[in-house]
């Protein structure tokens, strides 16, 4: 097995540089990492590494999924068979700008639980997940014949807290499914000594500064072999931003000085993949920043695969040292399928006893509270004032749709600086119903337990009101009863279909269109927000297409007069900064 001894690593007894790429299995469709994995192996990498995300193998508490995306025993198995070692980041929390860093939402239905730290029923919760998630990884450990050569243990735990005991939990955990392989803590530099245990190499997260890293390093742990976990060469991107980008000399440069050191290397990210779903994360420093749905994060492959000119500026700097395969020869195109006609359509108001699921309460409840996970969740109740009512925002987590008596009044967002609003209640008695998005739980930091929906009750006029209706909207299921006349108040769904000869990746253009999800063949692609920016174009994987009849459905949440949307060739992720990373 791996072993780190005289400041380098080992495997069969021998010297081993490790260099890996990230990829994650869950951010690109499974006919599709082959294709990954091989321009992985022809850019002359030894390893993959892939995080594994807990709520999307155990959505609900004690149903598990392992099939499709989630099918990690294909990937590594993939793996092997093209001959990739593998590094699995299997922690309960892994970041990855996912949504709600990889934690299922349904932890926070109890609101004591103390995330990521020793709280016994945090630890409960865990040790029954790594009962199902970690005897499936065991066949494929480098000592039983398999590819897995390291597991990590929590994900940058320095940045969060400094509960040593939960650390200590993992190794247990570990050994108690007979996991006995080599273990790892990654952190940046100044966050290593609350993230690592004494006992366990430490590696490092960084993209830049390697001399004032890797001192770091050797001053609270000398002679430890260097391994950057995590070398950013790109970043992610927020909506309201612009893309981000580092130029491929630049990132070629700093791995140089890498290979210069010694040092073992992951590039993060080798291929960022797509945010598919309601599965972006989001960061919450000074403000909210919800992640777009495209994860290509200006890495090595871009979000549909394609090589980079910073991919063959690394490789050229790999030909220095070592011999590197030529090049793999892709299969895979992208195309453009034209117009698509959206000719029916439909108010989500018309809809909902197809596509939610109605509780009960006498105050408003979060998401979490009524079971429910991702997307939208509308609330109603019946307000018996007269006048102008101040309502403040602060209960809406994160953007609210209003609506007085069957008649749209504004939109709400948790970003906004003016945080009390007038509402014009016409009636004695009058509907008050508040659409809310969950725009991505927070992945990082302070904010991790991020409920959404109307997280209390509203202050309006100076009281509370109760008796509330609740709908929760997943969109596990779409409509069936689309019609020419009804409820004319947007959200809206609108259909259309088209034909897809060859199965080609494409990428939607939804220009016209202000804000929503797009769905094809029932699949959910992830979100737009075409006035936001930075992206304008969503990806669509070839494999989730049919030869013909294909059914695309968008939901657009705030108004449109489009009436149908273009299939291209080539991606729109706009407005680059070139950003120096550390």
């Amino acid at each position: 097995m791996l072993q780190a001894k005289d400041g380098r690593f080992y495997l069969h007894d021998e010297p081993f540089q490790i260099l890996s790429g990230a990829m994650h299995y869950f951010r690109t469709v499974p006919e599709h990492w082959e294709d990954r994995l091989q321009k992985l192996k022809a850019l002359g990498l030894n390893t993959v590494e892939t995080y594994v995300p807990w709520n999307l193998h155990e959505p609900k508490k004690g149903q598990f999924e392992f099939s499709g995306l989630a099918d990690i025993e294909r990937f590594v198995q993939l793996a092997y068979e093209l001959g990739l070692y593998v590094i699995i980041r299997p922690s309960p929390y892994i970041c990855a700008e996912w949504e709600m860093g990889g934690l299922p939402s349904w932890l926070l239905k109890n609101s004591d639980i103390v995330l990521r730290s020793s709280d016994p029923v945090y630890l409960q919760h865990v040790s029954e997940y790594y009962d199902v998630l970690l005897p499936k990884l065991r066949p494929f450990l480098f000592q039983n014949g398999g590819p897995v050569i390291a597991i990590q243990i929590e994900n940058e735990y320095g940045a969060y807290g400094n509960d040593q005991q939960y650390l200590t939990f993992f190794k247990d955990q570990y050994a108690r499914h007979g996991l006995e392989t080599f273990l790892f803590t990654s952190d940046g530099p100044e966050f290593i000594k609350q993230g690592s245990l004494p006992d366990v190499t430490t590696m490092l997260n960084f993209g830049s500064k390697v001399e004032d890293a890797f001192q770091q390093l050797e001053k609270m742990k000398p002679g430890s072999p260097k391994m950057v976990a995590e070398f950013w060469i790109g970043w992610f991107d927020y909506w309201t931003g612009e893309h981000h980008t580092r130029e491929g000399e630049d990132a070629a440069k700093v791995f140089k000085e890498l290979l210069e050191n010694n040092s073992s290397v992951n590039f993060y990210m080798f291929h960022g993949g797509t945010n598919f779903g309601f599965m972006n994360g989001a960061n919450h420093y000074d403000i909210y920043y919800p992640t777009i749905t495209s994860y290509d994060y200006d890495s090595l492959l871009t979000e549909s695969g394609q090589v980079t000119d910073k991919y063959r500026a690394v490789k050229r700097t790999l030909r220095e040292y070592m011999d590197v395969p030529e090049d793999y020869q892709s299969k895979l195109i992208a195309k453009g399928y034209g117009t698509v006609e959206l000719k029916e359509s439909v108010s989500l108001f018309d809809t909902l006893q197809h596509i939610s699921r109605r509780i009960d309460h006498i105050a408003p409840l979060p998401m979490e509270e009524i079971d429910q996970s991702y997307g939208y969740t509308l609330y109603r109740t019946k307000v018996d004032k007269q006048g102008d009512l101040s309502l403040n925002i602060d209960a809406i987590q994160d953007r609210g749709f209003v609506y007085i008596n069957g008649s749209y009044v504004t939109t709400v967002y948790k970003n906004d600086e003016q945080r009390v609003i007038k509402l014009p209640f016409p009636k004695e008695i009058n509907t008050l119903e508040i659409l809310v998005e969950n725009m991505g739980r927070a992945n990082y930091g302070e904010h991790l337990a991020d409920k959404k929906g109307l997280i209390h009750n509203i202050w309006l006029g100076e009281q509370y009101f109760f008796h509330w209706e609740m709908y929760a909207i997943e969109l596990d299921s779409l409509p069936a009863n689309y019609r020419s006349s009804g409820d004319s108040r947007y959200p809206k769904f609108f259909r259309g279909n088209f034909d897809a000869p060859g199965r080609h990746d494409t990428f939607v253009d939804a220009a016209g269109f202000t804000k929503g999800n797009i769905f094809v063949n029932g699949f959910n692609l992830g979100r737009y927000w075409n006035i936001a920016g930075p992206q304008q174009r969503l990806y669509l994987p070839g494999p989730l297409l049919k030869e013909k009849h294909n059914e695309l459905v968008i939901l657009e949440l705030e108004g449109t007069s489009a009436k149908q949307v273009q299939l291209e060739g080539e991606h729109v992720l706009d407005s680059r900064i070139k950003r120096e990373l550390s």
